[in-house]
């Protein structure tokens, strides 16, 4: 066994491969190697056609076979439709142990992804979460070989590096022609911005669009270009596009998350940092929606205006936007069907690659340029590392998403959380996964207070700045000791010892691993 820079034991091998501990948030450089690609040279003569009639011909002209790897993207969130018709398809062919990498896991059920593993069609998974059913067989040892988890930004580093060379991608597009240029902006079920699937359209070895809205050449937006694409096949539904803001994109009235979502927009006002011009990324969690509101509401008090908004887009950022508040968004993906239908209305609302927003050894990505990054956790430690993971009972409750990125970039990352869930404490002496390292939190908000870590890089100025304003500022322990206080020590998850998940930094070394639970 090993032990990363944060104290957390590693295997130093798995399957063959060698693991790397985490060392810091910059502590690894980028191989002296060109970028890795199975994309091939191809000749598609005048007259010939990409159409296939079935996805079943598709996936028989992609040559694919056992041990492959294919990827799908996850812009129709619980709405998908696509992933269980795929699957369904290469379960009849016969075809097993592939490795399932998708931008992150859908909770896709009739068919679920578990029955999949159970059959051998699917023996790896890599991607940024899993939740769910098959998040709960993961933890309980379902799997061979251990899941691997990515931030967003790290699953692009993953490809370009060689870690991660998908042979067969499957992009579902809202609408698209028979030459392959396709997009998601407009159709019947428009999901929004394609960025997370920019990186496989380019290295993948073969490329199938997937389709229920086949328009004339050529479409218009395009999002994926035609020189990227092998097949396209329509069916009569890819998604339901009412449902991609699922579990994701929510409204609160809540009394306590109004509280700590004020208070965090206040933390980014009195910081010292915001000015005109700032930028920031918030994201779809109850508490980020509101947050977002109050922000909107400070920048007009203060007469500025923010330079950009990043990353996921919610209906929240699009009204800021209208009312003159933001001066361009950046957009990875949509969190709901406002946002999605927004990209098409200005120019200054753009669909981003997902590897120029947060890939780390890309020669700088959209993160590194962010002001704000409000952040949400399941947990969060005295030491501000952060668990956005697992639940009280071991149980995978989330994806790593971008949080990790975000914290690594932005000048003040602003993690809000509230200080107990049901019967749970939130803030803990040491999170059960470690996926955010404290040294990259300036922040955590509660509705017990603010805590602001004494590592971060702009500790100084910001203690400064908010001993100025009315926020409650406490210790991080006094955080832990009034959840302690509320709730009592809460009993350990008991784990054996198989190791059934590995949880990557966004460099690629591993920052913890997720055991199998022992249940009663």
């Amino acid at each position: 066994m090993s032990v990363n820079s944060l104290g957390r034991e590693l295997p130093e091998t798995i399957g063959g491969h060698k693991l790397v501990p985490y060392a810091g948030p910059f502590a690894l450089t980028p191989p002296d190697s060109c970028v890795s690609s199975k994309r091939k040279l191809a000749l598609l003569r005048p007259g010939e056609s990409k159409m296939k009639a079935s996805i079943k011909d598709a996936i028989l002209a992609c040559g694919l076979r056992d041990g492959m790897t294919i990827s799908f993207h996850h812009s129709f969130r619980e709405g998908d439709m696509i992933i269980g018709q795929v699957l369904t398809v290469i379960r009849e062919l016969g075809i097993k142990g592939l490795r399932f990498a998708p931008s992150a896991v859908i909770n896709i059920r009739n068919p679920s992804i578990v029955d999949f593993v159970k059959d051998g069609v699917i023996d790896r998974i890599e991607a940024s979460g899993i939740r769910g059913q098959l998040g709960d067989a993961v933890v309980d040892g379902l799997m061979d070989n251990p899941v691997i988890l990515r931030p967003h930004g790290a699953r692009p580093r993953a490809i370009e590096s060689g870690a991660l060379d998908i042979d067969v991608a499957f992009i579902g597009a809202s609408s698209a022609d028979e030459y392959g240029n396709a997009t998601g902006l407009i159709g019947p079920n428009a999901c929004g911005s394609l960025g997370y699937s920019f990186i496989d359209a380019k290295s993948a070895g073969k490329v199938v669009i997937i389709t229920d809205c086949l328009v004339d050449y050529p479409c218009v937006p395009t999002s994926i270009s035609q020189q990227d694409v092998d097949y396209v096949v329509v069916v009569e539904q890819i998604g339901d596009s009412e449902k991609i803001g699922k579990g994701a994109a929510r409204v609160t009235k809540n009394p306590r998350d109004l509280l700590i979502a004020d208070w965090a927009a206040q933390l980014a006002a009195y910081s010292g940092f915001f000015e005109n011009g700032y930028s920031f990324q918030t994201g779809a969690g109850a508490i980020s929606i509101a947050c977002t509101n109050y922000l909107a509401n400070l920048t007009a008090e203060r007469g500025i205006r923010a330079s950009f908004a990043l990353g996921g887009l919610t209906a929240a950022i699009v009204e800021m936007f209208q009312r003159g508040l933001i001066r361009t968004i950046q957009c990875s993906q949509c969190f709901d069907a406002v946002a999605a239908r927004s990209l098409t209305t200005d120019p200054n609302i753009v669909e981003i690659d997902n590897s120029v927003y947060a890939n780390i050894f890309n020669k700088g990505s959209m993160v590194n340029k962010l002001t704000f990054g409000i952040l949400g956790a399941l947990e969060v430690d005295t030491d501000f590392n952060v668990n956005i993971l697992t639940g009280s009972s071991g149980e995978m409750m989330g994806g790593l998403g971008g949080g990790p990125d975000v914290a690594a970039g932005a000048e003040v990352s602003i993690v809000t959380l509230p200080i107990v869930r049901g019967r749970t404490p939130s803030v803990v002496k040491r999170v059960f996964t470690l996926c955010t390292p404290g040294e990259t939190v300036a922040a955590v908000v509660t509705e017990a207070g603010i805590a602001l870590n004494p590592k971060h890089r702009n500790y100084g100025i910001l203690k400064e700045n908010l001993e100025k304003s009315r926020l409650k500022l406490v210790d991080i322990e006094y955080l832990q000791k009034v959840a302690e206080n509320l709730l009592g020590v809460p009993k350990p998850i008991e784990c054996t010892d198989k190791i059934v998940t590995l949880v990557e930094y966004r460099d690629g070394s591993i920052i913890d691993v997720i055991r199998q639970v022992k249940r009663l």
